[in-house]
């Protein structure tokens, strides 16, 4: 397999990469969430706030507020029936049963889980499963694990100033049984909007994130007892009640993956996940293996080029003032689905798009290891949208450049056809949609300055810069759906983003709409 070539048919000729006969046993599906049996399980406080808002940093994190992290980040928090229409006349009335977490997730699949490594009062030392069917902790491995973990992330952060870490881990089995190697492309932008809304629960929680992009993976899923052929950690987030200070990592250089491992011993537990036959995925976990940094001396600090990203030569089209939005995120993560046949056309204030375009930007940057130890944040994701029936805004394509709060005029119009035409599936009416997003990254998915790593950090940046959208336009009132059903080169062709040195990486219509017709229960733990 040539990675190069993959991973263009990926982005442009997706259905190369998927075979035509491929159909999803749906009897043998997997689980939306990962069971262990037989580990020490610790139940975590149901008690939920019911506001989410700015958040008062606390001294010294307890369970419950990781309790509160996990649920309102990946907890189960709606069990919901809706209706499906047959094509067959006839045939009986049929609905399809669906448990809805906090993000967006391509068929409702929620690939990635999440582990913890906690060190909190009242509870063990050590590496926990988030079991999120039962709102509760698995210990898979106990003891104190600053120094191994430390080093995994190249000496560059001290963890014994942290209380703990997220670890973000898709599992392949749970796309590829359904959308087979397009599933290498669904587990980065899953995997992006997860992160997204961890970060803004973290927020919210008043506890200090930092994603590290960059660590030995084979240390990390030896940690976590995860086989790389299955499953594969995609981020680390260490979490401090102060701010994390990162440091260069120099007496870490020489640290391998290989020499990790060595120190800790092999964990493997019983796990369910209801599949009775799982099929391998060679070509996800050769693309995993091949991303894989097995020394701290192959850390990359990725310096922009002069000529990336999107370029300012159209007129600016400035856009009302706007300030941010303040919203409560329990609420709005409450409300947040993702629509399809229930938009509904309606003229948008531009004060509206100029709210949810303002908080997007001004939520989006975010503690990582690729910006340096000054911070010096650099947005690698862009915002492009085609928008009809605006106040004020004429209809057309734009680039929306957050740095004075603009739009970027590209090609003036309706596009509303142009867009539906490029759609593979037809389950959405763009037409009925005054604004469709699109989030867009560099050409070479930052291949040049990061390798093959650089392809899922770009797909998932694209997910957490998503995520803010869709909160930003629900605490608006409007909805927004998540597609990569779409034509790449017909996107990249209206924004003119080939000759920007750029792509487009997720289509997002968004817009005012109709209550859906389901029955929705809550979940709360």
């Amino acid at each position: 397999m040539n990675p190069d070539v993959f991973l263009y048919r990926l982005q442009y000729e997706p259905h190369n990469v998927k075979p035509a006969d491929w159909e999803p046993d749906w009897e043998d599906a997997p689980l939306p969430y990962k069971l262990y049996r037989g580990a020490p399980a610790f139940p975590l406080d149901r008690q939920m706030p019911a506001a989410l808002n700015a958040g008062i940093r606390s001294a010294k994190p307890d369970l419950a507020t990781i309790g509160r992290l996990l649920y309102f980040t990946y907890g189960i928090a709606q069990l919901t029936e809706s209706p499906v229409a047959s094509v067959f006349a006839g045939d009986a009335p049929a609905t399809m049963v669906q448990l809805r977490r906090y993000v967006p997730s391509g068929g409702g699949l929620y690939p990635c889980e999440l582990y913890v490594y906690l060190k909190l009062d009242g509870l063990p030392d050590g590496v926990y499963h988030y079991d999120a069917a039962h709102h509760r902790l698995i210990l898979l491995r106990e003891g104190n694990f600053d120094d191994y973990a430390g080093r995994a992330l190249g000496g560059r952060i001290r963890m014994d100033s942290c209380f703990g870490a997220v670890f973000i881990s898709p599992v392949y089995w749970k796309n590829f049984f359904k959308y087979h190697n397009f599933a290498y492309r669904l587990h980065g932008l899953d995997a992006g909007f997860l992160t997204g809304q961890l970060l803004e629960v973290s927020k919210r929680l008043g506890l200090s994130a930092l994603v590290c992009f960059q660590f030995l993976d084979l240390a990390v899923n030896r940690l976590l007892g995860l086989d790389a052929g299955e499953e594969s950690v995609y981020a680390v987030v260490p979490l401090s009640a102060a701010p994390i200070v990162v440091r260069n990592g120099e007496e870490s250089e020489y640290v391998t993956a290989p020499e990790l491992c060595r120190e800790l011993p092999e964990i493997r537990h019983e796990q369910y996940i209801r599949s009775r036959r799982v099929v391998a995925s060679p070509v996800l976990a050769a693309l995993n293996a091949a991303s894989r940094i097995d020394s701290a001396a192959a850390f990359r600090q990725p310096v922009r080029e002069a000529n990336a990203g999107p370029h300012d030569a159209a007129p600016a089209i400035p856009l009302p003032h706007a300030t941010r939005l303040g919203y409560d995120l329990a609420e709005v993560s409450r409300k947040r689905y993702s629509p399809e046949t229930e938009f509904t056309l309606q003229r948008v204030e531009a004060s509206a798009l100029a709210a949810i375009l303002r908080e997007t930007a001004a939520s989006y940057p975010y503690r990582n290891d690729l910006d340096g130890t000054e911070w010096r944040f650099e947005p690698r994701v862009f915002l492009y949208g085609c928008f009809y029936g605006v106040e004020g805004i004429p209809d057309g394509a734009y680039r929306y450049d957050s740095a004075i709060h603009a739009l970027r005029c590209v090609r003036p119009g309706d596009h509303r056809m142009r867009l539906q035409s490029g759609m593979s599936l037809h389950n959405l009416n763009l037409l009925q949609v005054p604004l469709c997003f699109h989030v867009a990254g560099e050409r070479n998915g930052l291949r040049m300055r990061l390798g093959l790593r650089g392809y899922r950090v770009q797909q998932m940046e694209a997910g957490m810069l998503g995520q803010r959208l869709l909160l930003a336009a629900t605490a608006a009132g409007m909805a927004g759906r998540p597609l990569l059903g779409y034509d790449a080169k017909r996107i990249d062709a209206l924004y003119g983003m080939e000759a920007a040195g750029a792509t487009g990486l997720v289509q997002i219509p968004v817009g005012p709409c109709l209550p859906r017709a389901r029955l929705t229960g809550s979940l709360i733990p």
